[in-house]
């Protein structure tokens, strides 16, 4: 092969090179003119056809996102500092207007300590322990806890109680250990509960808790309620005694604390008509009882239901216990939440 022959074999191999960038910029052109095109058309149904779409994916997200008796207690007691953190509370949900039908278990608890040697009512004393693992069967069986003012707003204006099943976990008489003990279990699942506090009687030398103590449940997102002045058997009272044990008990309170105290607890279960009317001439919205059952927005919201809970109940029978108790419970879908807690 002579040099004119090589040079010309060359040249034809560099026009095929060049011809195969040439169809390789032009493939690559045309891919990106076609996302370009795709990018487009999905910009178009975005802000037409398909903002409906897109509002119900970012709904369907947020969704997603936002899921007595008195027993004798030691004598000696650990006062605890308030916790400098709240609870971060999410923004309140609307009122659908149309009052809840669902019935839903109110809880009773007392001390959440081991029962000293010698308790007239160790059955009273939940430990510690104890009071995790049923708090654990419950967050597993799909409870979740509220309290009775947020009931009271799904009662009456249709407020929802959120993901999953209500309950309402109450604690009597005002006891330390339910702030040294139950509270930090609780935070942990990011629930609250309900303080039915008397307000003499239970000094923090006898286990009582101390303003620090209840500021710091107030603090955490606990409902402060009462059980009146001393724990009196109201039943036996004169006017004037009955007034001062229920009325200036809750004035008291929301003077001291600056909470509603919308809620009041029969001491010991006793009452009567005088006794109701009293509480209803106070300014209560409700009142709880020790009569077994699951609170209903039919019945008298001043005699709602409790179970209590007694020392030695294992996690299973105390699903055992709820589950018995119902009367015409509603399906959880009926709370005005969606999914499981």
């Amino acid at each position: 092969m002579n040099e004119a022959q090589i040079r010309a074999r060359r040249l034809a191999r560099e026009r095929e090179r060049r011809a195969r960038v040439r169809r390789a910029r032009l493939t690559a052109l045309a891919a990106l003119l076609a996302v370009g095109l795709l990018a487009t058309a999905i910009a178009i149904a975005a802000t037409g056809g398909g903002a409906k779409n897109k509002v119900g994916s970012q709904t369907t997200a947020a969704r997603a996102t936002a899921r007595h008796h008195q027993p004798t207690v030691g004598a000696s007691s650990h006062k605890l500092s308030i916790p400098h953190s709240t609870s971060i509370k999410s923004p309140p949900t609307p009122a659908t207007g149309k009052p809840g039908t669902a019935t839903v278990p109110v809880l009773m608890y007392h001390v959440i300590n081991p029962p000293p040697a010698g308790a007239p009512f160790p059955g009273l004393y939940v430990p510690a322990g104890e009071f995790a693992a049923q708090m654990a069967a419950l967050k597993a069986a799909g409870w979740h806890a509220v309290t009775l003012d947020q009931l009271e707003a799904y009662w009456t204006r249709g407020v929802p109680l959120g993901p999953g099943k209500p309950i309402v976990l109450s604690f009597d008489n005002g006891y330390a250990s339910q702030y040294e003990n139950a509270l930090p279990i609780l935070k942990r699942l990011g629930w609250v509960g309900n303080e039915n506090i008397q307000l003499t009687g239970l000094p923090p030398s006898q286990g009582g808790l101390t303003d620090a103590q209840v500021r710091g449940l107030i603090a955490a997102g606990w409902e402060l309620d009462t059980q009146g002045i001393s724990h009196a058997d109201l039943i036996t009272l004169d006017s004037a005694q009955l007034q001062y044990q229920v009325a200036t008990a809750r004035k008291i309170l929301q003077k001291r604390y600056d909470v509603p105290v919308n809620w009041f607890c029969y001491p010991s279960g006793h009452y009567d008509a005088t006794v109701i009317a009293a509480v209803k001439a106070a300014g209560f919205v409700g009142s709880t009882t020790v009569i077994p059952g699951w609170a209903s927005p039919s019945e008298d919201p001043y005699r709602l239901p409790r179970l209590r809970v007694l020392g030695g109940t294992s996690p299973s029978a105390l699903l055992e216990q709820i589950a018995g108790a119902q009367t015409d419970a509603e399906p959880p879908s009926s709370y005005g939440g969606a999914g499981t807690a």
